[in-house]
């Protein structure tokens, strides 16, 4: 019997006088329900599934016969003793109010406004519960305080000033409003992706790489439904609001308390909610955050989707929890390359880096030894906004990436080791390079050994050479010191002594004898001259021609034959006369 009265308040619910108003002198109670305008949506109280024990404030589709709850008031503190003396009640202070039959408070706006007298509460076709003041100011509004729903027109605030700003938080159960396990909420440290967490864990990550961008698309069985996504990141807030064109079927997106989170629209001929869209698109395949273990990712574009691993990894055979390993470790230096992969999720805990061209975080990850991956994301750009962080760069392990076939995948640029024996282009041009430059170096050191052989011979040459004459010279002083004066005479040059005897032809020998041979020539000024070139086996050695020459060049007469110089070169020793026409002093003497 003690739920008799919450019975027949459940039955009046459905025959309630529907006010779209609420005043502070018109309260709420449970059977009375507040509509709309149009009918689209009302606010009152109810007991979800078939549960009697606990009674909700909240907003739920009017106009369709499945009831479907978008906001609940009271999701943590139930009525549990319901009444007529249960209300929802505008107070002094222009603050909703909901209080229990003792007059406790369960639930209220708990906001500050002065000069509130005449406060009103409406709910608007949107199904936003909003408290106005009689300039129709709008003082508090249950957009702002979602629970597990988004419906359209809602700007859905993730961030605000660097702060994580609102929640989706699903129902504990499928008929149990009450805080669930998972939520939906932007990423603390990255304003440009979002998390559905399970408790304090990711379990799906949103990557929304555009600063400003609208997208669109049908849904339903009315080809004139459409649904548009907004999404604005700017340096103050990152937002997206869901609008449906005029006329569409009714929409929602909401999380349920498995952690999904959907994209319904109402299907009037089957009276029934339809999934348009769903993320994860199945919790019991590869989809939820890091299944598949660093450096793996979901393919999504495969029949049933699985984990693979990245191009140049293989499974780690030595703990599967561990997902893929590399083939080669990285080598800092030359000896990396980067290989795409299109299509692609990109991998959780990037880092942004503004301002930079695709070359330049190309060369920014290039020389950063510990930089494993990048991207440069496809942004869809609109109006003036902050940095574009476009360049991302990963460092370490790559974790929930995958394969997407939503048509919003990006290229992954992967850093990897050359295989053993593989040779760069650059290495293969240096070779070519060495090819052609170490022949040429090495026959220009051989040119220059020979070169330098050569002159060293030549030098040596010249050093005996001049060490013969020296030794001459020295016997020309040391064997006659006793001589008051030193004899002096032209040395001619080797060279110019065989010019003139045509390079001591035949044919300009004038005799031979024991000592060698002598010969006619002419030198250049056209004086003849009589060359006496001893033999070099002769047994006159280098003192004989010492003597030799001391002697007639001391014994200068009329009637003897002048000494015009001398010559040593080698083992050539010559001596210079006078040519005598009219033959020699024997030949008249002795008629020879």
């Amino acid at each position: 019997m003690a739920c008799l009265p919450f019975l027949i308040c459940l039955l009046l619910i459905s025959f309630c006088k529907c006010d779209d108003q609420l005043t502070q002198a018109k309260q709420l109670h449970p059977g009375d329900v507040l509509g709309s305008k149009s009918g689209v949506f009302a606010l009152g109280f109810f007991s979800p599934g078939t549960s009697n024990k606990s009674l909700y404030l909240g907003i739920w589709y009017h106009n369709i016969p499945q009831r479907t709850y978008v906001w609940v008031a009271n999701r943590d503190n139930p009525i549990s003793t319901p009444s007529s003396s249960v209300m929802l009640a505008i107070s002094n202070s222009s603050n909703l109010v909901l209080s229990d039959s003792e007059g406790r408070t369960l639930w209220t706006t708990n906001i500050t406004i002065t000069g509130g007298d005449g406060a009103y509460a409406a709910l608007l076709d949107t199904g936003n519960l909003v408290p106005q003041l009689p300039n129709k100011t709008i003082i508090w509004q249950s957009f702002n305080h979602p629970t597990d729903t988004i419906l359209p027109n809602m700007k859905f605030l993730l961030r605000y000033k660097a702060q994580v700003s609102r929640r989706l938080v699903a129902w504990k159960g499928p008929n149990d409003p009450s805080t669930g396990e998972f939520s939906l909420s932007g990423d603390p440290s990255l304003d440009i992706q979002a998390f559905i967490w399970h408790g304090t864990k990711p379990y799906y990550r949103f990557v929304v790489i555009g600063r400003v961008s609208v997208s669109g698309e049908a849904y339903g069985s009315n080809t004139t439904s459409f649904i548009y996504q907004t999404l604005v990141n700017t340096q103050d807030e990152f937002y997206v609001r869901y609008t449906t064109s005029d006329g569409s079927a009714n929409a929602r997106i909401m999380l349920d308390y498995m952690g999904t989170f959907r994209f319904l629209s109402w299907d009037d001929s089957s009276s029934s909610w339809t999934v348009r869209l769903q993320r994860p698109a199945s919790p019991i395949d590869c989809y939820t955050y890091a299944s598949c273990g660093p450096f793996g990712y979901c393919d999504a574009m495969l029949a049933i989707p699985r984990c693979q691993c990245l191009d140049g990894f293989e499974p780690d055979t030595t703990n599967s929890s561990r997902g893929c390993r590399r083939k080669q470790q990285l080598r800092c230096g030359d000896g990396n390359h980067f290989v795409t992969m299109s299509g692609m999720k990109v991998p959780d805990k990037f880092i942004p880096v503004p301002n930079r061209s695709f070359d330049e975080c190309t060369a920014e990850c290039n020389r950063n030894c510990s930089c494993t991956a990048y991207a440069y994301a496809n942004l869809t750009i609109a109006g003036t906004t902050a940095d574009q962080s476009r360049c991302l760069l990963w460092t370490g392990e790559l974790v929930d990436t995958g394969r997407t076939s939503f048509g919003d995948g990006q290229n992954l640029y992967l850093r990897l080791a050359y295989s053993p024996g593989y040779t760069s282009e650059a290495n293969k041009k240096n070779k070519k390079v060495l090819k052609v430059v170490v022949p040429i170096i090495a026959c220009l050191l051989t040119f220059t050994s020979i070169y330098l052989v050569r002159k060293w011979q030549t030098k040596g040459k010249q050093r005996n050479n001049e060490n013969k004459k020296r030794t001459v010279l020295e016997n020309f002083t040391t064997s006659h010191e006793h001589f008051e004066q030193k004899v002096e005479f032209p040395n001619i040059n080797f060279e110019e002594v065989a010019t003139a005897t045509n390079n001591f032809s035949d044919s300009n020998m004038l005799g031979k004898g024991g000592f060698g041979k002598v010969y006619k020539g002419k030198l250049e000024g056209g004086k003849e001259v009589a060359v006496k070139r001893l033999s070099t086996g002769s047994t006159q050695g280098v003192e004989h021609f010492t003597n030799e020459v001391v002697l007639i060049a001391k014994l200068q007469h009329k009637n003897l034959v002048r000494l015009l110089g001398c010559c040593t070169h080698g083992e050539e020793k010559l001596l210079i006369y006078e040519y005598l026409p009219n033959r020699s002093l024997d030949y008249f003497l002795f008629g020879m």
